[in-house]
């Protein structure tokens, strides 16, 4: 890349980006373009790199930043160079961007920005099309040799979706952005299904009898071979171990059988969340057609990224376990499916009595959310700081329908705090509904 020689500094940049830009995870569903067009036109300005690195793509509703995560620590532990591209992020913005699980320098992105901007200005982008393109242009510019790429919104219409990948990746179909995707689970997956691309292989992670028929459309008519991860592979057993040589961690030990083999393989991860079991069911089939590719992945790298995801790629915000006594979780889940299962792990993790510090956004489908928490439970009713987070007292007053009691709380800091003062050494603090809201968290304890 051509290097400006502007004294812009890398805060200017990002409040530029922040501020020029419509950002979705700010104002929700205005951000959010329904063609292809701006990414198309940035990409020719910067000379089409994202054909010039191989790609995995990833689409679900609920997953698929996990899965990424977990593949890019396997493909690193197998000895490529891998770019990963996820969103939103948490703390960083260069989160967003990582070769072999390291953010993005701050000088590539004050860079990049000063050389598109003559493009924002003729087309004026969306924040989440400009960081597309500029992960783009960092795995080309990087040389890697492959890059895991996870979608935002969707699939059909989604910024990531001019890579033609070496393989395609839907996690599962779940009820979010319904208001965008379709009113019905054929309409979200159709929009999933977007990725396939002709003769791209592709895997499923999960399936409903909704979506099998929308799926085997697409990938007949793209000529794709499609292959159904849960129904090559399931989990049929798993627990937590502690792990001593990192004080207060558990990994996941999952024993998985596999279609037609008598012998079964145990995996080790440091992600603890029970949810990650459908996951790992994904990602293993995601590898074994990666082999079938020519990708040289052996089943020693496989177990030995697993066990390392966390550090290889720093994943954080799922079952995120960051103080003990009282044990305080952080937890992105923020849709129906995803509060389901993280109140399944909430009933099997011991504890005396439960905390919940709760914020969401705007656009969720919130009565059917608030019917999946517990009634006998502590509620600390907060909101994250932006314009897209649903007011908090709004929270409370429809929680109250449901019998969930509690207080309102005007950050997530203060509302955690308030819990910690309030717990024994012995309950349970969950913080949990957005993605923004976990990104809000100080350091507990």
């Amino acid at each position: 890349m051509i290097k400006t020689t502007q004294s812009i500094t890398y805060q200017q940049t990002l409040e530029y980006l922040f501020s020029r830009l419509p950002m979705f995870s700010r104002i929700g569903p205005a951000a959010f373009k329904k063609d292809l067009t701006n990414i198309q036109r940035l990409c020719e300005f910067l000379d089409h790199p994202e054909k010039k690195f191989k790609s995995i793509h990833v689409a679900g509703t609920n997953g698929k930043g996990s899965v990424s995560h977990m593949l890019a620590a396997i493909l690193q532990t197998a000895g490529y160079k891998c770019g990963l591209c996820t969103s939103p992020h948490l703390k960083d913005f260069r989160e967003r961007i990582r070769m072999d699980g390291n953010m993005c320098s701050h000088d590539f992105i004050v860079d990049f920005t000063q050389r598109i901007k003559p493009v924002i200005d003729e087309i004026e982008p969306s924040f989440f099309e400009i960081t597309v393109a500029m992960a783009f242009e960092y795995f080309a510019e990087l040389k890697c040799d492959i890059a895991v790429i996870e979608t935002g919104l969707g699939g059909r219409f989604d910024s990531t979706n001019i890579i033609v990948p070496e393989l395609s990746v839907i996690t599962n179909i779940g009820w979010d952005h319904v208001d965008l995707l379709g009113d019905s689970l054929e309409k979200i997956a159709y929009e999933k299904a977007g990725i396939i691309k002709p003769g791209v292989p592709v895997v499923i992670g999960e399936i409903r009898p909704e979506t099998v028929p929308i799926f085997e459309q697409a990938a007949t008519e793209s000529n794709s071979l499609m292959s159904i991860a849960s129904e090559k592979r399931h989990a049929i057993s798993w627990n937590w171990e502690k792990v001593t040589r990192r004080p207060a961690v558990h990994e996941l030990v999952v024993e998985i059988a596999e279609q037609r083999k008598t012998d079964h393989q145990v995996y080790r991860l440091d992600l603890p969340g029970i949810y990650q079991t459908k996951n790992l069911v994904t990602v293993l089939e995601i590898c074994t057609q990666l082999q079938r590719l020519d990708w040289n992945i052996e089943d020693a790298d496989i177990k030995k990224g697993l066990e390392a995801v966390k550090k290889l790629t720093h994943l954080h915000g799922r079952w995120d376990v960051v103080q003990q006594d009282p044990l305080v979780i952080l937890d992105v889940a923020h849709n129906e499916d995803g509060i389901k299962i993280l109140m399944e792990q909430v009933e099997i993790t011991g504890h005396e009595h439960l905390h919940i510090v709760f914020g969401i956004v705007k656009d969720k489908e919130l009565e059917k959310i608030l019917s999946l928490f517990p009634k006998l439970a502590d509620y600390y009713f907060t909101q994250a700081n932006i314009p897209r987070a649903l007011d908090a007292h709004l929270l409370k007053q429809a929680a109250e329908l449901f019998q969930l009691r509690g207080e309102v709380y005007p950050d997530v800091n203060i509302a955690i705090n308030a819990a910690l003062n309030k717990a024994s050494a012995n309950d349970l603090i969950l913080v949990c509904g957005s993605v923004f809201l976990v990104g809000e968290v100080e350091v507990v304890g």
